[in-house]
């Protein structure tokens, strides 16, 4: 496991980079016990029991910030509702874009029969909205800034790779793309900007991206 790359900690709240092919939360099964949550809780002894407020996937990497008591989980938490957190990723795509920015808007739901996939449904899915700008063609490859504006599960791996979307799939993605199981997937949380839980203050953090 990954040393703990903090960037911020106080009495309120931590910040830190979640390294991909972790899990954010613990899962179902004892080998998913071992988590981002549980390093956090064993190297802050005064933090809560269970501090998250919200997830990235597992293999995604990048910022993430844990409450440190239950009055700071609550207003982060209500953030993250309100949308008032801004949250900025860094991925690379596998193909070349034909444009320069835009709006995804594609409603999706899970995939019963192949959890925890997430499929387009025009009729019962939920809608989820992505603004994202390219940055820059890297030969066969594109790197682009995505800003979601809704959090809904897989929500940018999707709207990367379906055809109604960007249809360029997430590098290393093995649900959406060409990658397998186990590899690295280049979707990095590079950015995530907030109001601090006691003082209000606007707290912004940026991530190196990895690939």
């Amino acid at each position: 496991m990954k040393d703990l790359k903090i960037y911020y900690h106080d009495e309120d709240m931590v910040v830190v980079e979640k390294p991909g092919g972790e899990l954010s939360v613990p899962g179902k099964g004892e080998w998913k016990e071992r988590c981002l949550q549980a390093r956090i809780r064993e190297a802050f002894s005064l933090c809560m029991e269970h501090p998250s407020v919200h997830r990235l996937d597992m293999y995604t990497s990048g910022l993430m910030v844990f409450a440190m008591n239950s009055m700071s989980q609550r207003n982060l938490s209500m953030q993250f509702q309100n949308r008032s957190v801004k949250k900025e990723y860094t991925a690379l795509l596998d193909g070349v874009l034909g444009e320069s920015s835009g709006e995804i808007e594609l409603p999706f739901r899970l995939d019963v029969n192949n959890r925890p996939r997430q499929i387009y449904d025009p009729v019962n899915g939920k809608m989820g909205r992505t603004l994202w700008k390219l940055l820059a063609v890297e030969g066969n490859y594109s790197r682009v800034l995505f800003e979601p504006l809704t959090g809904r599960t897989h929500q940018l791996r999707l709207h990367a790779s379906h055809e109604l979307g960007l249809g360029c799939p997430i590098v290393g993605d093995s649900f959406y793309g060409t990658g397998n199981d186990g590899d690295d997937m280049c979707l990095h949380a590079s950015r995530l900007e907030f109001d601090h839980p006691s003082s209000g203050r606007r707290m912004i953090f940026i991530s190196p991206v990895p690939f």
